[in-house]
């Protein structure tokens, strides 16, 4: 077995490895002489819990108002139809302008950006929380997402460039990503509590008081620093990157409701599609490239960043429908459906920071990332026989349990590869790219889990009288066909992180040690 899977952005005035194979170094092909180490930050335990704090809030905003929208809908008086661009529209903001936000951390400084966004984020937050109409709901939606796109990838830097050591970079990494993996299910249990003993408006000012702590933390811990030779902005590859992310979750949003066969959506994602295919091509000609393409195209980093995306196609989708199931099927209330996924939530938090302690830490990535894709799959197949009425400690919380172990696993140790190496100047673009691969397959995974359930309900009831008992009956088999693929996902990206992640390899020798110094030995 390999040596802990982590690693360390290289320090400035290092040539970063990013070649497309195990033991590959420099293009140089030699090693520049490393420079001396800059002593690590005293207070970075309390930096990590303050970008932690502000982790969290992000990830959780994406859920905490699914389980309030009945509330909202009633309150506020809007249709069936308008309600989905309630979650929609803080998803195809966040996706659409993750990548500018990443750059923008890059220009301004990732403290700044990382105030800024928490800024106001708080004050869409207030915003919702106080709307009176439909439109100003969604409006603060947007907002949230739009601040979200600047302070999510401002955050993963943030800690990319904190903790350099080995040892301490998996642990920061284990924490932060128990977190990236949990805040759906976290969301879930704080929006169902206070939306049953507060209201649906307190889901959305909460996020004030997160902020409030974050803003205070970031203040007095975080240094001041100056980008040295910032990059210069890639007007036409932002331009090219931010529509073409617009399209496509937009395009996966309405597939949903329209149909893949729908010409809106076909033509939304035919259009996405061919907007990053010249953003591509433009990243290959730019003097100054919005997404430096020696990022994704590393092996280990793409291969992570694979792990990402289809954790999101098929973790995003699920929490929706087993929502749903808890809900509409066993008849669970707000607060009770929120305290229902605190099993999975405990054991994500549990197994990705336990991963990096204890015999696990001796652990590579490939094993890592494969057993919890693999345990991800159990959970989900377990949940395919889930019934209306059978006990809870049977049908639903062993899948929880094996599918939160999977989901720490995997979360902890693709988003440790997946920044690792990073050039310093590229940490702001390279973390969004990480957020941007799971926002974008969460989008997928809600777009694709949609249609299936839809056309399985559709099936079940043709040439049928429609009755509420035969209807429960077909939304029963519509969970069943979506928790079917969803271990049908995980088990393939099993198989495909098994095939394209080098094995016995830790970060550092895949990706060059601190100073660009390649550790010894075979």
């Amino acid at each position: 077995m390999s040596a802990e899977p982590t690693g360390s952005a290289p320090g400035p005035g290092s040539t970063p490895g990013h070649g497309t194979g195990p033991g590959t170094g420099p293009a140089t092909g030699t090693a520049p002489t490393a420079g001396p180490a800059a002593p690590p930050d005293p207070r970075r335990w309390w930096v990590l819990a303050v970008i932690g704090l502000a982790q969290l809030m992000v990830v959780l905003d994406a859920t905490i108002v699914n389980i309030a929208l009945p509330s909202i809908q009633d309150d506020l008086a809007f249709s069936d139809h308008q309600r989905q661009w309630v979650v929609t529209s803080y998803a195809i903001a966040f996706g659409s302008l993750l990548l500018l936000g990443g750059r923008l951390a890059d220009l301004i400084g990732r403290r700044r950006a990382f105030l800024i966004g928490q800024l106001g984020f708080a004050a869409a937050s207030a915003l919702g929380g106080a709307a009176a109409t439909f439109g100003v709901l969604v409006t603060a939606r947007t907002l949230q997402g739009v601040f979200a796109a600047l302070l999510a990838p401002a955050a993963l830097s943030l800690l990319t460039t904190t903790f350099s050591a080995p040892a301490e970079r998996g642990k920061a990494f284990g924490v932060f990503g128990a977190l990236a993996a949990s805040g759906g299910a976290v969301g879930l249990l704080l929006g169902g509590v206070l939306t049953e003993h507060l209201s649906w408006r307190s889901t959305l000012y909460v996020n004030v008081l997160f902020a409030a702590f974050a803003v205070t933390g970031g203040v007095l811990l975080l240094r001041r620093t100056t980008p040295t030779a910032p990059p210069r902005l890639d007007l036409p590859g932002t331009v090219l990157a931010s529509s073409g992310l617009f399209c496509m979750v937009y395009g996966l949003a309405t597939a949903g409701p329209h149909g893949w066969r729908s010409l809106q959506p076909l033509g939304l994602l035919a259009t996405g599609a061919a907007l990053l295919t010249a953003f591509t091509w433009w990243q290959r000609r730019s003097p100054h490239p919005l997404l430096p393409l020696r990022i994704v195209l590393d092996r280990v980093r793409a291969t992570a960043l694979m792990s990402v995306f289809i954790t999101g196609v098929g973790m995003f989708g699920v929490f929706l429908f087993l929502t749903y199931y808890l809900q509409h099927t066993r008849g669970y209330g707000p607060a009770r459906t929120g305290l229902a996924f605190l099993p999975m939530s405990g054991c994500t938090m549990l197994s990705a920071i336990g991963s990096n302690l204890g015999l696990l830490g001796t652990v590579g990535g490939r094993p890592r990332i494969v057993t919890g894709m693999l345990l991800a799959a159990c959970g989900m197949a377990w949940m395919t026989n889930l019934s209306a009425s059978g006990p809870y400690a049977v049908e639903v919380l062993p899948g929880q349990v094996a599918t939160g172990l999977g989901m720490g696993l995997i979360t902890a140790a693709a988003m440790n590869l997946g920044t690792a190496g990073i050039d310093p100047r590229d940490a702001g673009v390279g973390s969004a790219t990480v957020n941007a691969m799971r926002q974008v397959g969460g989008s997928v995974g809600t777009a694709l889990m949609s249609t299936l359930a839809a056309g399985t309900v559709t099936r079940f009831l043709e040439g049928r009288q429609p009755a509420p008992e035969l209807m429960a009956r077909a939304a029963l088999e519509s969970y069943h066909t979506v928790f079917t693929a969803s271990a049908a996902i995980f088990t393939a990206g099993a198989v495909l992180t098994l095939f394209l992640l080098p094995g016995g390899l830790s970060v550092e020798r895949a990706h060059g040690a601190p100073g660009g110094r390649r550790p010894s030995g075979p």
